[in-house]
């Protein structure tokens, strides 16, 4: 709908009932989660037995509180630990990609360009099984020929990093394309030619403008891997993330420290969100 256009008085009442749905839809469940975290009740439902902040600093049982749960714990660090690695990696390789396609023209770009892009457009279980497959090949053969035992490419930690680096880091090549389009090669160019070194070149005049993008990009691949579900589910070893963690009490039987570990997580990833929003208004002029 085009605001400038006048609408007859039905189509706005139902364009407005519409996006009203929407954000109930949206938000509906998100509500029932976090309102479900502070029930007095062992069990993840109605009905409401009262309000406590048991399943967030509880610790004894029936109730032990997320943050006196060890496995809940473990699983928070670990997937700290991975999503961290896996933003360092992409921000690293996708700048320099970035670079390439952006700068530079070679043969068969297209084609390259299509084979980056292929990781987006395969499902996050059969990205992961390709993965485990061919790392799995690998090992079996160094052991069976070689008599060498790779554990990194057995179910783990590193294998999980590799899984979500494959296809987050095209998703950080897209953002910082897009900024770095943007940018006028002449500033380079001209700082070149007045005797700075490509180092400082990139230090004092590329990286000032590209670390907006870089900001906003490395927030969202943080989030991704720290949520991603389907890819670390089949590369996931015995150093389960959170996510893996949830899933594995999921099926023991749910209790509310589950909502108040989805609650912790909604807030977490609203603030990153809005600091991303943050600096990009900061510097959306630039």
């Amino acid at each position: 709908m085009i605001p400038s256009i006048p609408q007859p008085r039905g189509i706005r009442f139902a364009y407005g009932a519409y996006v009203a749905l929407f954000f109930l839809y949206m938000a509906a469940p998100l509500a029932v989660v976090a309102t479900f975290a502070f029930n007095d009740a062992q069990f993840p439902g109605l009905p409401w037995k009262g309000f406590t902040l048991d399943w967030f600093f509880g610790t004894e049982r029936p109730k032990i509180g997320l943050i006196h749960d060890r496995r809940i714990v473990a699983g928070f660090f670990n997937s700290l630990i991975i999503a961290s690695c896996v933003t360092a990696l992409s921000l690293s390789v996708a700048t320099t990609t970035a670079y390439l396609f952006e700068r530079h023209s070679f043969r068969f770009k297209e084609l390259a360009y299509m084979l980056m892009l292929a990781p987006l457009v395969i499902p996050g279980v059969i990205l992961g099984i390709s993965i485990l497959v061919f790392s799995s090949t690998i090992a079996n053969f160094a052991s069976d020929t070689l008599g060498i035992e790779i554990s990194a490419l057995r179910p783990g930690m590193f294998l999980v990093v590799l899984g979500q680096f494959s296809f987050i880091t095209t998703i950080v090549t897209l953002v910082l394309a897009a900024r770095l389009r943007k940018f006028d090669p002449a500033l380079e160019e001209a700082a070149l030619n007045l005797g700075a070194s490509p180092l400082t070149v990139f230090r004092t005049i590329s990286l000032p403008w590209l670390r907006p993008a870089l900001i906003g990009s490395g927030i969202v691949s943080f989030l991704i891997s720290f949520e991603n579900f389907n890819t670390t589910l089949m590369l996931n070893g015995s150093d389960a993330p959170l996510v893996i963690t949830m899933f594995d009490r999921m099926k023991e039987g749910s209790t509310p420290v589950l909502n108040a570990v989805s609650l912790a997580l909604m807030l977490g990833s609203g603030l990153l969100g809005l600091i991303g929003v943050l600096v990009q208004r900061d510097r959306g002029g630039n």
